[in-house]
């Protein structure tokens, strides 16, 4: 076990010092353990790329990131959230994507997340973003090569590679039962039944449930479908939501991947809820937010989420 869930400020010390073994070592080891989780883990299931939480305990959710240390860290020191993950085994940690591209500390946040995921590989679930996908849906700008090169050199570029063998392994969905759906983007919305999401990179790209739960967004002028000015994935309304909610027996969607000004946004009358974690250049919203929540309360709406949200 590693020292991280004490040692915090250590950890982020040594993101910024890693070098090429650290990092190498670190996405090896990240990748075999994220390969290995089928089945029953500690408290959770993991069913291909979905991971099945209980709705016991309590869980920390944290939305994009994009390089932003200093929000992950203030988020992690404000809750004392590692301190509880080490004392309750039903304490879960779940980020929902995008942790690097944009800003400037890419490399140390994948460095301080995979450390997390080590330290506690039961409780930390970490998702893909559409900065996480598959190379077909690459997202635009895409730095992180750069700022690897930048920091190490021509060894940058192996750990790239490494870092993109990892990306697949990561889970594209989290459930709680009768409660919660948590995706990057969105809903595709010719779901029907879990195993859409939890086996949608092997049906990749022949069919958009991955492209649409990694790329498309809530959208409260479309009724069902659109196509999306990201160039990938679609816009969904609100019979999307409630349709395929319904279809999974949950209530509300929790997702990331959209900037929201004060961190947070509420869509289809309640029924979806956008976390965004990081603050700053390019997005200059005034603030971030995550959410932590009792798992085993009830909401029917986001709206009742909300004294559950903190902003930054």
């Amino acid at each position: 076990m590693l020292q991280l869930q004490v040692n915090l400020a250590q950890t982020v010390k040594n993101a910024f010092e890693a070098g090429y073994k650290d990092f190498s070592e670190l996405l090896q080891e990240t990748t075999r353990l994220l390969r290995s989780e089928k089945g029953k883990i500690g408290n959770i299931e993991v069913l291909g790329k979905l991971v099945k939480v209980p709705p016991l305990g309590r869980a920390l959710v944290v939305g994009d990131l994009h390089g932003d240390l200093e929000s992950l860290v203030q988020i992690l020191k404000e809750t004392s959230y590692l301190q509880e993950m080490e004392d309750k085994d039903d304490s879960y940690l779940i980020f929902l994507g995008d942790y690097g591209d944009r800003g400037a500390f890419s490399a140390e946040v994948y460095y301080t997340v995979l450390k997390l995921k080590l330290a506690f590989p039961a409780q930390t679930i970490l998702m893909s973003g559409n900065h996480e996908g598959p190379e077909d849906l690459l997202p635009s700008p895409h730095n992180l090569p750069m700022q690897l090169y930048a920091r190490l050199g021509e060894k940058g570029n192996e750990i790239y590679l490494k870092t993109r063998a990892l990306f697949p392994q990561l889970c594209n969905a989290v459930l709680v039962e009768d409660r919660y759906l948590m995706v990057h983007g969105g809903l595709p919305a010719k779901t029907t039944c879990i195993e859409d999401l939890a086996f949608a990179n092997a049906t990749h790209p022949n069919q958009s449930f991955l492209e649409e739960m990694l790329w498309s967004d809530p959208d409260e002028t479309v009724e069902e479908t659109d196509t999306s000015p990201r160039g990938a994935g679609k816009l969904f309304g609100k019979k999307v939501t409630n349709e395929v909610l319904g279809k999974l027996a949950v209530k509300i969607l929790v997702r990331g991947h959209e900037p929201c000004d004060s961190g947070f946004k509420i869509d289809h009358h309640g029924k979806v809820l956008t976390l965004f974690s990081r603050k700053g250049s390019p997005y200059f919203n005034s603030c971030g937010a995550y959410l932590l929540v009792e798992l085993s309360e009830k909401f029917e709406n986001a709206e009742q989420l909300i004294p559950h949200i903190h902003t930054f």
